[in-house]
């Protein structure tokens, strides 16, 4: 629990940094240019918020038929965290600010947005812990990832969101399918998506590679303090 609590506060301060060099642009350029970042921020945020309020409850987490109910609801909002990446594609089109300044602003909340769902896919795998393998895990966390790259092509091209689920099915399901049986017709999708998949399973494994290593120091350090 204390362990959530520090993440908590490490998470909500890397958001308040964001939001303060945003409101400090507006200030110097007198532009809300960039505001988009704070709803994309907001959005990045839900799959941890999900997964923090669903281990909340233990009866809950232990239970197969809830993880079922839970699991599509936290995918269906999990490529929102990552998906701020393609807001660098915005760069240089604020102008008002200097460019330097527009790339850390996007940067940092990127950065914070991989946080919140990287955090939250943990919590996933914590969860999964109960019920499968530990390859299969990181198996079905390397699958999420790539569905999250084409999570968001269809956020960034087609423009498609999360709550266009419920209010446009229909619409969602027959573009999703017309890639999937016309492939060769969507290059650009299906290059967009393994790319990026690739790249978020090499920062998710680097991002893991370093909590094991901190994880390892503290053991260490309580064995030395013992």
């Amino acid at each position: 629990m204390r362990s959530r609590i520090i993440d908590a506060v490490f998470l909500g301060m890397l958001s308040l940094l964001c939001i303060i060099l945003y409101l400090s642009r507006v200030f110097y350029t007198s532009s809300r240019f960039y505001s988009f970042l704070n709803w994309n921020l907001f959005l990045a945020a839900i799959p941890w918020l999900l997964t923090t309020a669903f281990n909340i409850f233990p009866k809950i987490r232990k239970s197969k038929v809830c993880l079922l109910l839970f699991l599509p609801v936290w995918l269906l909002f999990f490529p929102n965290s990552p998906y701020i990446l393609t807001d660098l594609f915005h760069l240089s089109k604020g102008y008002a600010a200097p460019n330097w300044f527009d790339l850390i602003l996007i940067l940092s909340y990127a950065w914070t947005g991989l946080l919140f769902g990287f955090y939250s896919l943990l919590e996933i795998e914590s969860i999964l812990s109960r019920f499968m393998h530990p390859m299969l895990i990181k198996a079905f966390s390397a699958f999420l990832l790539f569905l999250s790259g084409f999570g968001i092509y269809l956020g960034r091209y087609l423009r498609w969101n999360s709550w266009d689920m419920l209010a446009a099915p229909r619409e969602l399901a027959s573009n999703i399918l017309e890639r999937i049986l016309n492939p060769s017709m969507y290059p650009g999708a299906w290059g967009m998506t393994f790319l990026m998949g690739v790249l978020l399973n090499v920062i998710y494994i680097s991002f893991f590679m370093l909590l094991r290593s901190g994880w390892r120091a503290r053991s260490r350090q309580q064995m030395n303090i013992d």
